[in-house]
């Protein structure tokens, strides 16, 4: 099996934010532009190289004047790259305010190379490995993705059963939006047939190409969650701009959907239909 350290060495990180297109022929101004993001790249790239790090040592790193650099360092904040910290002091203190130290944030550092796809792919390859592979293993890395979704899906139960039973649908939808999935509920192209919950984007989308089981472990939540046998039309993971579901008219209108047990068919649930 090969392992993300070995599949990623040397890779570059990714900028925090791309160059800007410039129009044809290139302008002053887009140049400029341009310019300006590659110089808070490697701001961003400092701190993330270095640690929390204060406007003068990073003046010092890049070579850059301290206005300059915080210039970019306000830029960078108002993206929600960096936060400002008091700069942690040993010993005796000098006199004055301390200075700011200035630390990536969570979405800074994922604007960096991880590694964090192919850490899960590997897991779920030693899961399926360690059951003895075949279809047993496929079975071991299918119960993993059902105890995964368990506390997720109460959270989701929550909000459906709090909706309206006409309008359970798009509560699922909020749900699964807090959660990163950018979903909307709307009506299917036959409106009496039915409605089509949405995902704009999959966290899990690259794993997903793997091991479908997450995708069909999702797919059976939302059947159980609206109480009716929903069907997988389309997936991110297989190439698909959007993960689509189909919820047939009335299935998300049960009026207690913490007791019903049905279930979506394996051939559809996280497999687009042939």
């Amino acid at each position: 099996m090969k392992y993300a350290s070995e599949d990623r060495k040397g890779r570059a990180a990714k900028p925090v934010a791309g160059p800007r297109a410039s129009t044809p022929g290139g302008t002053a101004a887009a140049a400029s532009a341009d310019e300006q993001q590659g110089t808070r790249n490697r701001v961003a790239r400092s701190i993330l190289d270095h640690g929390p790090s204060t406007a003068a040592e990073l003046a010092l790193r890049l070579e850059l004047t301290q206005a300059a650099v915080r210039r970019h360092l306000d830029a960078l904040v108002a993206e929600g790259v960096v936060e400002p910290r008091e700069k942690r002091v040993y010993g005796a203190r000098s006199r004055g305010r301390p200075a700011k130290s200035f630390a990536l944030t969570d979405c800074g550092r994922d604007a960096f190379e991880q590694a964090y796809d192919q850490l899960a792919v590997d897991a779920l390859g030693w899961i399926a490995q360690s059951a003895g592979g075949g279809a047993r293993g496929e079975a071991a890395v299918a119960a993993f993705a059902r105890a995964r979704l368990a506390a997720q899906a109460e959270g989701y139960r929550q909000a459906v059963e709090a909706a309206d039973p006409a309008r359970r649908a798009e509560a699922l939808a909020g749900a699964l939006t807090a959660d990163g999935y950018a979903a909307t509920a709307r009506s299917a192209p036959n409106s009496s047939q039915g409605e089509q919950l949405c995902q704009h984007h999959c966290p899990v989308a690259h794993v997903a190409e793997q091991y479908p089981q997450l995708c069909e472990a999702e797919t059976e939540v939302f059947s159980r969650l609206l109480g009716t046998h929903v069907q997988r039309l389309a997936t991110i993971a297989h190439g698909d701009g959007v993960c689509t579901t189909f919820i047939p008219r009335g299935g998300a209108q049960s009026a207690n959907t913490s007791q019903t047990t049905t279930a979506p068919s394996t051939s559809t649930a996280g497999r687009n239909p042939e």
